[in-house]
């Protein structure tokens, strides 16, 4: 989709320098970049290699307004979130083509806003409500009461356990499952057998959500599971039951969260970490790749870094990795 250079910087916040009436139409890597492509550099270091690019005009920070460049240069105080906004602009999701496949089974007391898709083979229960604009699937399932917002898009095979409340514009990717049991047993001393614990809690999920493929959030055992609005779960996440994550957290692959952890606002959870259960995350921390954080244990510290198992802070985690290679050096 083209837009002038004007219309892209109006809708990305950024101050254009250079023939506002040129126009661009994809976003690319320096690379890849073709004319009419739109390209960004974060590093001053790239800022060369992006002006002698085939692309019409560059995303750039404030240092760059300063040179001679030989191409349209659009300022912006963050150039990957304006280059992200832009590419939002100019690849705009292909509208949705609203119908019920054949194959799809819907109860008759299920109330679905329009427009809406829903594709082959997909399965919605009784009791459930779905906002306009919904899109689910191929082999979707959506259990019996369920209510999803508006604006939700659920790619192929997702799976939707009974009572599960989803909120606006959540995104679900293919495979992912939501509501499913929690893993809670109670072992009989007796005969050393384990027995279930209930699973009868529930899970929310706030607005502007996205959760990735193959990921799995539990219910509650007796109260709830809860992710905030915003929160970005990546592909092969697990949840356990009465987790609570907060707003605008982003957590990376591999990651599991034990039974009862509660991750605070804007925390930053790096890829196959673990934690533990009743663990606090506060407000702000990052988990480096694959820290361990063991029970009930509490993470605070606002853009902090936290390294190691158990996880600590990386400065103190560099230390003790300096004075055991001393002391390796001694032996």
């Amino acid at each position: 989709m083209k837009h002038t250079l004007q219309e892209v910087a109006a809708a990305v916040s950024a101050r254009l320098v250079g023939e506002p009436g040129l126009e661009v139409e994809r976003v690319a890597s320096i690379a890849s970049a073709r004319p009419g492509d739109l390209v960004f550099v974060e590093d001053e270091k790239m800022l060369a290699p992006a002006l002698a690019s085939a692309a019409t005009a560059v995303i750039a920070g404030e240092s760059a307004a300063s040179g001679e460049s030989g191409k349209p240069l659009l300022i912006a105080g963050h150039p990957r979130l304006a280059f992200a906004r832009a590419a939002a602009l100019l690849h705009p999701r292909a509208g949705m083509a609203a119908g019920v496949h054949s194959s799809a089974v819907i109860a008759s007391s299920a109330r679905i806003g329009q427009p809406a898709w829903i594709g082959p083979h997909a399965s919605v229960a009784e009791g459930v409500v779905i906002g306009d604009r919904v899109h689910l699937g191929p082999g979707t399932v959506i259990g019996a009461g369920v209510t999803v917002g508006d604006d939700c898009s659920f790619a192929a095979n997702v799976t939707i356990y009974a009572g599960v409340r989803i909120g606006h514009r959540v995104v679900v990717h293919a495979g992912a499952v939501l509501g499913s049991d929690g893993f809670g047993y109670v072992r009989d001393p007796a005969t050393g057998r384990y027995e279930k614990f209930p699973q009868i809690g529930g899970l929310t999920i706030g607005d502007d959500v996205e959760i990735g493929a193959n990921a799995t959030v539990d219910r509650g055992a007796l109260d709830l599971t809860s992710i905030g609005r915003g929160a970005k779960l990546d592909n092969l996440v697990h949840v356990g039951h009465n987790v609570r994550i907060g707003e605008d957290v982003v957590i990376a692959a591999q990651t599991g969260l034990s039974g009862s952890a509660v991750v605070e606002e804007g925390a930053v959870i790096a890829g196959q970490v673990g934690i533990a259960d009743h663990v606090r995350i506060g407000s702000g921390a990052i988990l480096g790749a694959q820290c361990g954080v063991p029970s009930s244990k509490i993470i605070r510290g606002p853009g902090v870094v936290f390294w190691g198992t158990p996880a600590r802070p990386i400065r103190q985690y560099l230390k003790e990795l300096a004075a055991l290679a001393r002391l390796a050096r001694k032996g």
